[in-house]
Parts: structure tokens; sequence; C-alpha cells
């Protein structure tokens, strides 16, 4: 039902105020504005887009790394307070993100701990618009757009769609990738448990090492997990709000803004819930779309999930 209404809704022209079915009833307008009007509302979708797609690419595959080797880690029979690290792990996932995002400003303050740590030159992380890949480009000398990335599309020229992450966002995701490792570890660590210990014990007669084990005997056996986890990981990572809105509300020039942010600037920053009703459905068709890719690719049907 809520599915449906926000659908009607994005039909509509409501500011969130009052009843939405005493709002005017303007068509496809919302959906033109973000997809297809040039101006700043299709910009900022473009850049919600670039930045979250940015986002997935790197916090998904970070996060299902980490926490299988974690899960595999804890869960070793020579590990010493094996309960004791698994609490430790989990417990950044069940603290307020809020909390969490605050703390990790501090750390990445230009006098933070992070910046002592680090043999670099004193950066404030959070106030860093410039895209990583950009940074990189520029230490072999190319600081501006070359002729072929000057062509725009969907209101971006390829050069801003192939900046890759803000420093900024890239702070946010390695915050991301933190908090959220100890669920999947746990999800890795429920598949290895049921793994019959004589598999692979039967590989390390036969002369397996300790790595060709785990690539070749456990990680094949946790395929569901790997879906598991990857699937909410494409799910959560595209829905990503509150790092952003407690750490910097979209900046620095809007390199962290991403859809649901947007989302929540439209509604009640800008009483545009109708605008905000249409981008929250596209939201929804690309994490369909991206799920039903990753079901393809990963060749599961839904009977298996």
């Amino acid at each position: 039902m809520p599915i449906l209404l926000t659908l009607w809704v994005s039909f509509r022209d409501w500011t969130g105020i009052g009843s939405p079915f005493d709002s005017e009833f303007t068509g496809i307008d919302n959906y033109r504005e973000l997809l297809v009007d040039p101006g700043i509302r299709r910009k900022d979708f473009a850049i919600s887009i670039r930045n979250t797609f940015y986002y997935v690419i790197i916090v998904v595959p970070a996060q299902t790394v980490l926490a299988m080797f974690l899960a595999f880690l804890v869960n070793q029979r020579f590990l010493r307070g094996r309960g004791a690290f698994r609490t430790l792990l989990y417990f950044p996932s069940v603290t307020s993100s809020i909390a969490i995002t605050l703390i990790w400003l501090v750390l990445f303050f230009p006098s933070g701990i992070v910046n002592r740590v680090l043999p670099i030159d004193t950066i404030n992380w959070f106030d860093e618009p410039n895209g990583v890949i950009h940074n990189v480009a520029g230490v072999f000398g190319v600081d501006s757009a070359p002729s072929w990335a000057r062509q725009e599309v969907f209101e971006l020229s390829m050069w801003e769609w192939l900046s890759g992450p803000s420093v900024a966002m890239f702070a946010i995701m390695l915050l991301a990738i933190w908090t959220t490792s100890g669920t999947m570890m746990l999800i890795f660590l429920g598949g290895l448990q049921n793994i019959n210990p004589e598999i692979e014990e039967a590989a390390a007669v036969d002369g397996a090492s300790w790595w060709k084990r785990f690539r070749y005997v456990v990680v094949p056996l946790l395929r569901p997990q790997v879906y598991l986890t990857v699937t909410l990981g494409v799910i959560g990572t595209w829905q990503v709000f509150d790092q952003v809105y407690a750490a910097n509300q979209g900046g620095p020039q809007k390199t962290t803004l991403t859809p649901a942010f947007l989302v929540y600037s439209q509604a009640f920053k800008n009483s545009k819930a109708g605008l905000a009703a249409a981008t929250a459905t596209i939201l929804f068709v690309i994490i369909l779309t991206f799920t039903w890719i990753q079901r393809r690719v990963t060749g599961r049907s839904d009977e298996a999930a």
C-alpha cells in the first residue's frame, strides 16, 4: 500500500501539507523534471545517481570480502576468546549510525587521528569535493578534462561522470564498510558452521594449503551466503541516507548527495512531495533492476534465495 500511494503521489503536485487527495494531478511532469527537462533538478538527480553508483560498486564488494574474511577468522578453533571477538566486530552494526558518524567526523578532522597516522598531507576529508579518480589523474598531470570527456551525458560531462567518489564520499564509504561488515560476518559465520569439518580435513590430507582450502572448498560452499549478503548490500547502499545526513547534508558541492537524501530534501526542505515521490519511485526501479541483474549473473532463482 505505501508503494502504491507513493506511485500515486508522484503524479501529483503535492506540497506535503494537507491531504494529497486535494492536490493537482500533473501527469508525468515530475518524472520529466528528473529525467528529461534540462535544469537543476535533473542535474541534482544525475549527481545523486553518480555518487551512489560509485558508493555501491565500492562498498558492496568491500564489505562482502571483509565480512567473509572476518567470519573465517573468528570461526577458527585456535582463536581464543572467539565470542568476545564476534561481539566486538558486530557491535558497530547495532550502534546508532548517527552517533558513529559523529565520531567518524572527529576522527577525520584535519587535526584528527586519521591524518596523524597516515603519511599524507593534512586534508579535511569531509570538506574535500575532488573525485578520487581525478586526484589520481592529477598525479600524472591530467588536471582538466580531455576533449573526448567534455561531452555531456544526462546533465554531466563525461569528465564529471568519471570523477570517482569524492574524498568526502570515500570517508563515508569507509564508515559504511566498517559498520555493516559485522552483520554480514554473522551471515557468513552461520554458513561456515554448517560446513562439515570433514570436507576441509580431507582437503588438508590431500595436501591443499590454507589458501586453496579457503578458495576451492569454503568459498564455493558459501555461495548462498554470498548471494544474500550482496543482495542486502545492493539494497542498503542504494538507500544510504543517515550517514550523509549526519556528515554534511550532501556536501561539499553535492558530492555526497544521494537519491535518498534528495528525496528528503525535496519533500521536507522544498515542499515538493510529488517530486520526492517520483524520485523514490525511480530509486525503487533502480534497486529492482540491480537486484535482477545480480540474480541473472549469479544464476540463482527466487526459490533458491
